[in-house]
């Protein structure tokens, strides 16, 4: 099928960005500097069942594994991409693993992602002080969506993915603060090594109130 793409007048300008050990710093047209929505997740997150997983594995095989989890995001976000810009070589230069990982979820993009506003493009909050790059914005089920794409070893529960929800919902209120238009869902989607595919669709208001508080967090946890 062919992805429709629509056509719209407002600016989503490319940002500089910086990429230190402490983090990701973009910034804005104005030249103010904000960290990474990722990096504010990241250093704000409970860490606690990362460090017991890290402590029981090692941390050789824990950096192993994340090394090789973060290659494979990486490639599953670039076929996405591709498939949805209806590249016909959407997966050219990807290993059979990866392809074998992204054709779990392909079928939900091509029955329920449709009318794509953006792809991989940077947006900036002037009120929560933070910048990012949203993996793509488009209908999903017919209804306006922050669409996110994810891989994981193993099913995950809705109650274990909160930081991929606060991260939907800094896009869709970065989104509005650009163009003035409204996002009140988020979806991820989710491919699974040891089963099927998931989906998490969440309203995006319902996480501003947390995302405030975790950027009020990141405030009193860096000095600035």
């Amino acid at each position: 099928m062919n992805f429709e793409h629509i056509s719209h007048n407002y600016e989503l300008p490319e940002l500089d960005c910086v990429t230190l050990e402490t983090g990701r710093t973009y910034t804005t047209p104005e030249g103010n500097k904000y960290p990474s929505i990722t990096t504010v997740l990241g250093a704000t997150a409970d860490k606690a069942g990362l460090d017991e997983w890290v402590k029981r594995v090692g941390q050789e095989e824990a950096d192993r594994v994340l090394h090789h989890a973060g290659i494979r995001g990486t490639n599953v976000h670039d076929m996405a991409e591709n498939l949805l810009n209806n590249n016909k070589d959407w997966d050219k230069g990807h290993n059979l693993f990866d392809k074998y990982t992204f054709s779990s979820i392909k079928p939900i993009l091509e029955k329920r992602i449709n009318n794509i506003w953006a792809q991989e493009v940077p947006l900036y909050s002037d009120r929560f002080k933070i910048a990012g790059r949203v993996d793509c914005i488009a209908e999903f089920d017919g209804v306006l969506t922050v669409i996110d794409f994810k891989t994981s070893r193993k099913e995950k529960k809705r109650e274990w993915i909160s930081g991929y929800f606060l991260q939907a919902a800094f896009y869709a209120a970065a989104f509005y603060e650009r163009t003035g238009i409204p996002i009140k869902k988020s979806a991820i989607i989710m491919s699974v090594d040891d089963g099927p595919p998931l989906v998490f669709v969440q309203n995006t208001h319902e996480y501003l109130a947390e995302l405030m508080l975790r950027r009020k967090q990141y405030k009193e946890l860096k000095g600035i």
